[in-house]
């Protein structure tokens, strides 16, 4: 069974996104490269603010969809306190 990981990226309009992965490295240089989801590659990404991992792909979904419903404020704190 694969570990997922949930990530937040910055985009270059200073957005935040939110997905899930296996591989948190090579899924941050395809949005980098343009071939991630339509959101990134209409914002371009800077970086990788945040990552956590998780069991399953289930938890992971669960957990992406918790984050995605967070205010930014809330999400730069999730950032602050985990960096």
């Amino acid at each position: 069974m694969a570990i997922y990981f949930v990530y937040v990226l910055e985009c270059h309009d200073g957005t935040l996104y939110t997905g899930i992965t296996t591989d948190t490295e090579r899924r941050f240089l395809e949005h980098k490269e343009g071939k991630g989801g339509r959101y990134t590659r209409s914002r371009g990404v800077k970086k990788i603010v945040y990552e956590e991992q998780q069991p399953d792909r289930a938890t992971a979904s669960r957990r992406e969809f918790m984050i995605k419903k967070l205010s930014r404020d809330q999400k730069l704190k999730l950032i602050k306190v985990n960096s």
